[in-house]
């Protein structure tokens, strides 16, 4: 019988160790900041109090109904917190889960993790607002210096007065600053908060896993104008073929215990055996295996594989500007561990005087360009002496 050769779905995968670059290696950020002690506050769907979190989540809010509650403790985990376990991960994590290799630019940054998708599941602008509100009231007495908003609201709105488009600029003239993900639908419209003036709307590149610029392309994200009239996105930042971590006790994270070791090839007796032991959580049949059949389930096994974007035992890849935008929220972490001093408009400054203008991309679809990690941070440093 020949042995299958299973693989993963991202470009330029090899055969052996994942090739999946690393967030901090694909924009080129600076290992000696980590975002140390910065405050971060995430407004999500839901979170996971994940590993690579442990020691820094100062608290978690539930501001899915009106009565707002803050935990310091144990939440709830429900199918929606995936999403927020991702940005906070991506932007935090410290790579405890890959001995390193995907742990996130800011990875000694605190967080505070705000609930914001009602118990129906749903995410309405008001929702938004009301975890937004509690972030305003509460930024001084928990020190929060970036809010991330990786969830938009209902309606493109122009009036400077949409209580979304208000907070944000409260938030910003606090010395807050809010960096809020622009979406994936191509579209010439931005939906508040992402057409909130003052917020910083990031829009998202495909590098194709690769650091040949050649390779690069625009993501498909949403364009368009802010309430003041300006074109947004401000910046870009990698949208696409990015590291998080597997959803834990999750039906992917079941599969994946079976599914990742497949991705080390191997021998016909090891899988015969991986297969068998993991057949109730694969929904293979015994005999299936057992009886000489393995080829019949190849194509299966290779389908979930890419389905579930396996990387490896405890990631996935995954795309979007929900993740592009705290790819820009931990380099501004390590900004203001650099220089504490910056307010929300010097950090705008710095960022889109330092971002790399990528050709071929219309520049109302790109504002400054990509993020340049190294150059902000070492220019936030420069101004402060």
């Amino acid at each position: 019988m020949t042995i299958p050769l299973f693989s993963s779905n991202y470009p330029h995968f090899q055969p052996g160790p994942a090739t999946l670059l690393p967030t901090p290696e694909r924009v080129g950020a600076l290992h000696q900041y980590t975002g140390r002690d910065v405050r971060i506050a995430f407004i999500d769907a839901g979170f996971y109090p994940h590993p690579d979190l442990h020691g820094r989540i100062l608290m978690h809010v539930d501001a899915s109904t009106q009565h707002v509650i803050e935990q310091v403790g144990d939440f709830e985990i429900t199918d929606l917190s995936w999403h927020g376990q991702m940005t906070s991960v991506i932007a935090c994590g410290d790579g405890k889960k890959s001995d390193g290799k995907y742990r996130g630019i800011a990875s000694r940054a605190q967080l505070i993790l705000v609930k914001v998708s009602t118990p129906r599941g749903h995410i309405k602008e008001a929702d938004i607002l009301r975890g937004l509100r509690w972030v305003f009231d509460t930024h001084q007495r928990l020190n929060i210096r970036i809010v991330n908003i990786s969830v938009g609201g209902d309606e493109v709105s122009t009036d400077p007065d949409h209580p979304l488009h208000r907070t944000v600029r409260k938030l910003v003239q606090a010395g807050v600053t809010v960096v809020v993900a622009a979406g994936n639908r191509h579209a010439d419209y931005l939906l508040p908060p992402a057409s909130a003036a003052e917020g910083i709307t990031i829009g998202g590149v495909d590098d194709n896993n690769s650091h040949d610029c050649q390779e690069w392309k625009s993501y498909h994200h949403n364009y368009g104008a802010g309430y003041d009239g300006l074109h947004k996105p401000e910046l870009l930042a990698n949208a696409a073929w990015i590291a998080s971590p597997i959803m834990p006790n999750s039906m992917v994270d079941r599969e994946a215990r079976w599914l990742a070791p497949l991705l080390s090839q191997p021998d016909e007796k090891h899988l015969r055996r991986l297969l068998i032991e993991g057949h109730a959580d694969l929904g293979l049949q015994p005999e299936e295996i057992q009886n000489g059949h393995i080829e019949s389930v190849y194509q299966r096994l290779q389908q979930r594989l890419h389905a579930h974007k396996i990387i490896d035992l405890h990631h996935q890849h995954v795309d979007g500007t929900s993740v592009a935008a705290p790819i820009v929220t931990s380099v501004i972490a390590q900004m203001l561990e650099a220089n504490p001093r910056l307010t929300p408009a010097e950090i705008r400054a710095i960022l889109t005087v330092t971002a790399t203008p990528l050709q071929g991309i219309p520049q109302s679809h790109q504002g400054a360009g990509l993020i340049n990690a190294s150059a902000a941070v070492q220019t936030a440093l420069s101004k402060s002496t």
